[in-house]
């Protein structure tokens, strides 16, 4: 009975050792079958994204509990998951909460007050809100107008478009207090679009902060912004979302010419940035490491052993895009992830609009 015992623990360590320690965030905006497509998931869609996550044992906690985590150093379990909603629009609370109450799971909504204010028929009222704070649910900062922060007014200088962004931040939580009680300082940026000196200012104000870009979270994860796996639109297919659920964050130790803004970019082709990581290649198994850019992947230049430069071969479109590495795990049967945003003008130097 003792070796029996004694082969049960052997087994079930050798095993662990290949599930993955993934901690990631969900984010979500209209849960509804007639809402746009692109940022929507049917109810059905949903309830099935719920029901997996409770069906495969996934650790959901609020949000706060994962950062402060992070931020200590916790060793969450193996399959830790937070969720998220954008905007505050009424179907969340019609179709979403019902879900997420029967399955136990606490959530968070990150709002713009002057888009609550407005009283639109689609979006949740304040004391809406207030029930559902007092209820658990984490009502948090999603700017005050819903803008682009990371855009320079015309002929707005770098430190009037500061001040303007650190009131449109500060105002935003100051009414979600007021009306709620203290909230916790965190900011998810509108469309997910910063860019460095956003991040600065709004680690100044003492906000965390989360994107739209997709990427599973570790200790080093830069708290100014943080990856959200989107599961709306084209990202709400089940199948796709799993596989992103076991990722891991990738071991980063270095990023070179980061910023998300192209027109900020002093060096090389703005339009096909050069991206310079480095790695900690402990756990990866290097021949595996693949990036891919607008679908297709894209060849990569070893700069020295833990360092490589990826670029787009073509001029990044207008609007948002990205540049996305894997590499898969050398102990564990999951994948690391790295999610880098970017940012593009009109050719005319012109903002696209949405």
């Amino acid at each position: 009975m003792r070796f029996k015992q004694f082969l049960i623990v052997v087994l079930l360590s050798f095993f662990s050792a290949f599930y993955a320690k993934a901690v990631s965030i969900l984010q979500y905006h209209h849960v509804s079958d007639d809402t746009p497509a692109s940022t929507s998931i049917s109810v059905e869609q949903f309830t099935l994204h719920m029901n997996y996550l409770k069906q495969q044992n996934y650790k959901v906690l609020p949000l706060n509990e994962i950062v402060d985590g992070l931020k200590k150093g916790k060793k969450f379990d193996a399959k830790t998951v937070a969720i998220t909603f954008d905007d505050g629009y009424l179907n969340v609370l019609t179709n979403a909460d019902p879900i997420l109450k029967t399955n136990e799971f606490p959530y968070a909504i990150f709002v713009a007050p002057q888009e609550i204010n407005q009283g639109r028929s689609n979006m949740v009222s304040w004391p809406q809100l207030k029930s559902l704070s007092e209820q658990g649910v984490l009502i948090l900062n999603h700017s005050l107008n819903h803008d682009h922060l990371n855009r320079q007014l015309d002929n707005e200088d770098i430190e009037a478009w500061k001040a303007r962004i650190s009131e449109d931040i500060t105002t935003a939580q100051r009414i979600i207090d007021e009306q709620l009680g203290p909230q916790l300082k965190y900011l998810a940026y509108p469309y997910g679009e910063y860019n460095t000196e956003l991040l600065t200012l709004v680690k100044s104000l003492d906000f965390i902060a989360f994107g739209q870009h997709s990427g599973a979270l570790s200790k080093q994860s830069n708290r100014q912004a943080l990856p959200r796996f989107p599961a709306s639109g084209r990202y709400a297919n089940l199948k796709t979302l799993k596989v992103k659920l076991q990722t891991m964050a990738m071991p980063i130790k270095k990023l070179t010419n980061d910023n998300p803004q192209l027109d900020q970019h002093t060096q090389g082709n703005p339009k096909r940035p050069e991206l310079v990581v480095t790695l900690d290649l402990s756990d990866i198994y290097k021949p595996t490491l693949a990036c891919y850019i607008l679908g297709e992947k894209v060849d990569i230049t070893w700069i020295d052993k833990s360092s490589f430069s990826v670029a787009s071969n073509v001029d990044l479109p207008a609007g948002r895009s990205r540049y996305n590495c894997t590499a898969q795990s050398r102990t564990k049967s999951s994948y690391y992830w790295l999610s880098q945003p970017w940012i593009n003008r009109n050719e005319d130097g012109s903002w696209p609009q949405g």
